[in-house]
């Protein structure tokens, strides 16, 4: 594996572990989830937008973005779709979302 993908996978890894709130214990699966991560956006075309500084903001319309939050979360698909629509572009609001809604459907 070469440093720079390893490094930019570690840096995932620790993005979304403290998303989720920094607790121990779920390192394998961050490990995993951003290595699928790094490789779908190392396997996308580059376009202009790629320029443009990350913000915590996410687009409706982008289809991954909706993918990962359902994977992640547990919910489905057109769930993580109707979140983002409903929430605009608040990444926070939309994850806390999603989780009350994961959990929800538990009981």
């Amino acid at each position: 594996m070469s440093d720079d993908r390893n490094n930019k996978i570690r840096d995932r890894a620790y993005a979304i572990w403290q998303r989720e709130g920094g607790l121990h214990g779920d390192h394998e699966r961050h490990w995993n989830q951003a290595e699928l991560e790094i490789d779908r956006e190392a396997a996308l075309p580059l376009t202009a937008d790629d320029a443009l500084p990350q913000t915590r903001e996410i687009a409706s319309t982008d289809v991954l973005t909706v993918e990962d939050l359902a994977m992640r979360t547990g919910i489905s698909g057109d769930q993580a779709q109707e979140l983002i629509d409903r929430l605009g572009t608040d990444r926070a609001a939309i994850e806390d979302a999603a989780r009350a809604l994961k959990s929800r459907r538990k009981r």
